[in-house]
C-alpha cells in the first residue's frame, strides 16, 4: 500500500540523535539551557529539571484566552494600572523554574520584574484549563504560583463554564469567588474588574 510517510535513512537517524545529544537529558535541565533554546511558537516550561511541553492549544482554548486578555487589558490600560501580557511568555518563579501563564498582569510598581528574556512573578495569573492540563492547573500551578507570591490566580474552565478566583493568604490560595453561567467573577486585587461568565464562554 502506498504511503507518503518518510522513512528515515540511517544517516538521518544518526543526525537526529546527534542533535538531541546537544541538549541536557530530562531532570538535568537548568534555566541557562532553557533560555538557550531556539525560538519556537510552542509553550515550553521548566520544572524540576525537566522541560514540559503542553499540547498545542485548541481553538476553544485560544478563544477564551483572547477574550480574557482583551477584557483585562482594556480595564488595565484605561486606568493605567500596569501591563497585561499573553502567553507564550516565560515567567521565572524561582531558580530553574519557569512557567508560561495564559494571561498575566503586572502592576506599574513592579515593572522592574520585566526582563529581556522573561518576567518575574506577575501580580495576577490566569490559566484556561483543558483535560490535558487540568492536573497542572488545579494542583501544581496553584502551589507554585502561591510560593512565588502571585497575589491572585484565575482559573477559567471552558468544559464546566466556570471562573474561579483565588487570592493569596499566607502563601496559599483561598477561593474568593466561583462563578457559573449567568454570574460574574470579580477581582479582589483590581477593584472593579469583573468577567461575565456568559461573555467569556460565548459560542
Amino acid at each position: 500500500m502506498a504511503t507518503d510517510r518518510h522513512v528515515l535513512h540511517p544517516s538521518e537517524q544518526r543526525l537526529t540523535a546527534e542533535v538531541a545529544a546537544l541538549f541536557p537529558l530530562q531532570r538535568e535541565w537548568n534555566e541557562d539551557a532553557y533560555f538557550a533554546l531556539p525560538d519556537t511558537n510552542r509553550f515550553i516550561e521548566l520544572y524540576r529539571g525537566e522541560l514540559i511541553m503542553p499540547p498545542h492549544p485548541t481553538h476553544r482554548h485560544q478563544r477564551v484566552v483572547g477574550r480574557a486578555y482583551r477584557l483585562l487589558s482594556d480595564f488595565v490600560e484605561d486606568r493605567n494600572l500596569g501591563i497585561v501580557q499573553v502567553a507564550p511568555l516565560p515567567v521565572r518563579l524561582g531558580p530553574d523554574h519557569v512557567r508560561e501563564p495564559d494571561v498575566l498582569f503586572l502592576l506599574n510598581e513592579h515593572a522592574d520584574r520585566i526582563g529581556d528574556q522573561c518576567w518575574g512573578p506577575p501580580d495576577l495569573a490566569m490559566e484556561v484549563t483543558s483535560p490535558s492540563t487540568r492536573k497542572a492547573d488545579r494542583q501544581e500551578k496553584p502551589r507554585e504560583y502561591a510560593q512565588a507570591g502571585i497575589r491572585e490566580y484565575w482559573l477559567l474552565d471552558p468544559e464546566a463554564e466556570t471562573i474561579e478566583v483565588y487570592v493569596l493568604r499566607k502563601r496559599a490560595y483561598r477561593l474568593w469567588v466561583k462563578a457559573a453561567r449567568g454570574e460574574t467573577a470579580a477581582s479582589q486585587l483590581l477593584t472593579g474588574f469583573k468577567l461575565r461568565v456568559d461573555e467569556v464562554f460565548a459560542k
